[in-house]
C-alpha cells in the first residue's frame, strides 16, 4: 500500500484505491459522486469541500477537519471517521452502515434525517445536536456528550448508553428500553414521556431517593 501526497489545491482529484495520505489540505475539493475505497487520510483537512453523494467503503479519517463539509446523500460503508471535527458540515440524508465515528466532534453540524447502522459513536461530542425522530436502537455510544441534545421521538432501544452525559437533552417520547445506562446520572435529566424498561425505572427511582422494595 503506497503513499500518495497532494499538493494543496483545491480542485484535486479522489485518491486511488488504498491509498495512505497524511497532513494533505483538501479544502474545496469537489468530489461529488466519488468512490473511496480503502483509503486512509491522516490529520488531513476538507474544509468547505464538495462530498456529496460520495461513497466510502473501508476508508479511515484519522483526526480529520471537516469543517463546512457538504456530504449530503453521501454514504460510508464499514469506515471510520476517528477524532474528526465535524463543524458545520451538512450531513443531510448521510448512510453509516457499520461505521467508527468515536470521538468526533459535530458542532453546530446538521445530522438529520440520516441513517445509521451498527455504528459506534463512543466518546463523540453531540452537545446540541438535532437527533431527533432518528433510528440509533442498538448502537454504541459509550460516554458520548449528549448535552443539550435533541433525542425526542429517537429509538435508542438496545443502545450502549454507559456513562453518557444527557444535562439539559430533551428526550420526549424516546424510547431508551433495554438500553444500558450504567453510571448515568438520573438527576441530570427529565423522563416525562420517555418509553424505559422496568430496570431502568428502579435505577431512577433510586437516583431520585426512592426506596425500592425487592
Amino acid at each position: 500500500m503506497g503513499r500518495t501526497s497532494f499538493s494543496s489545491r483545491p480542485h484535486v482529484g479522489p485518491p486511488e484505491a488504498g491509498a495512505e495520505v497524511e497532513g494533505e489540505d483538501f479544502a474545496r475539493v469537489d468530489w461529488w459522486g466519488a468512490e473511496l475505497d480503502g483509503v486512509t487520510f491522516t490529520r488531513c483537512r476538507f474544509d468547505d469541500a464538495g462530498l456529496e453523494e460520495l461513497v466510502t467503503r473501508r476508508c479511515v479519517f484519522d483526526q480529520c477537519v471537516l469543517t463546512g463539509v457538504r456530504m449530503g446523500g453521501s454514504r460510508h460503508l464499514g469506515s471510520a471517521f476517528l477524532s474528526c471535527r465535524f463543524d458545520r458540515a451538512k450531513l443531510i440524508d448521510v448512510t453509516w452502515d457499520g461505521c467508527k465515528l468515536t470521538g468526533s466532534q459535530f458542532p453546530a453540524a446538521q445530522l438529520r434525517p440520516m441513517t445509521a447502522t451498527e455504528c459506534d459513536w463512543s466518546y463523540a461530542a453531540l452537545r446540541g445536536a438535532d437527533l431527533s425522530s432518528l433510528d440509533l436502537s442498538r448502537q454504541r455510544f459509550r460516554e458520548t456528550d449528549f448535552t443539550d441534545a435533541d433525542l425526542r421521538g429517537t429509538d435508542l432501544s438496545g443502545a450502549d448508553l454507559d456513562r453518557v452525559r444527557l444535562q439539559g437533552t430533551k428526550l420526549r417520547g424516546a424510547d431508551l428500553r433495554g438500553a444500558s445506562m450504567d453510571e448515568v446520572n438520573w438527576r441530570s435529566f427529565e423522563l416525562t414521556g420517555v418509553r424505559i424498561d422496568l430496570t431502568q425505572a428502579v435505577l431512577f427511582a433510586r437516583a431520585h431517593g426512592a426506596s425500592v422494595a425487592d
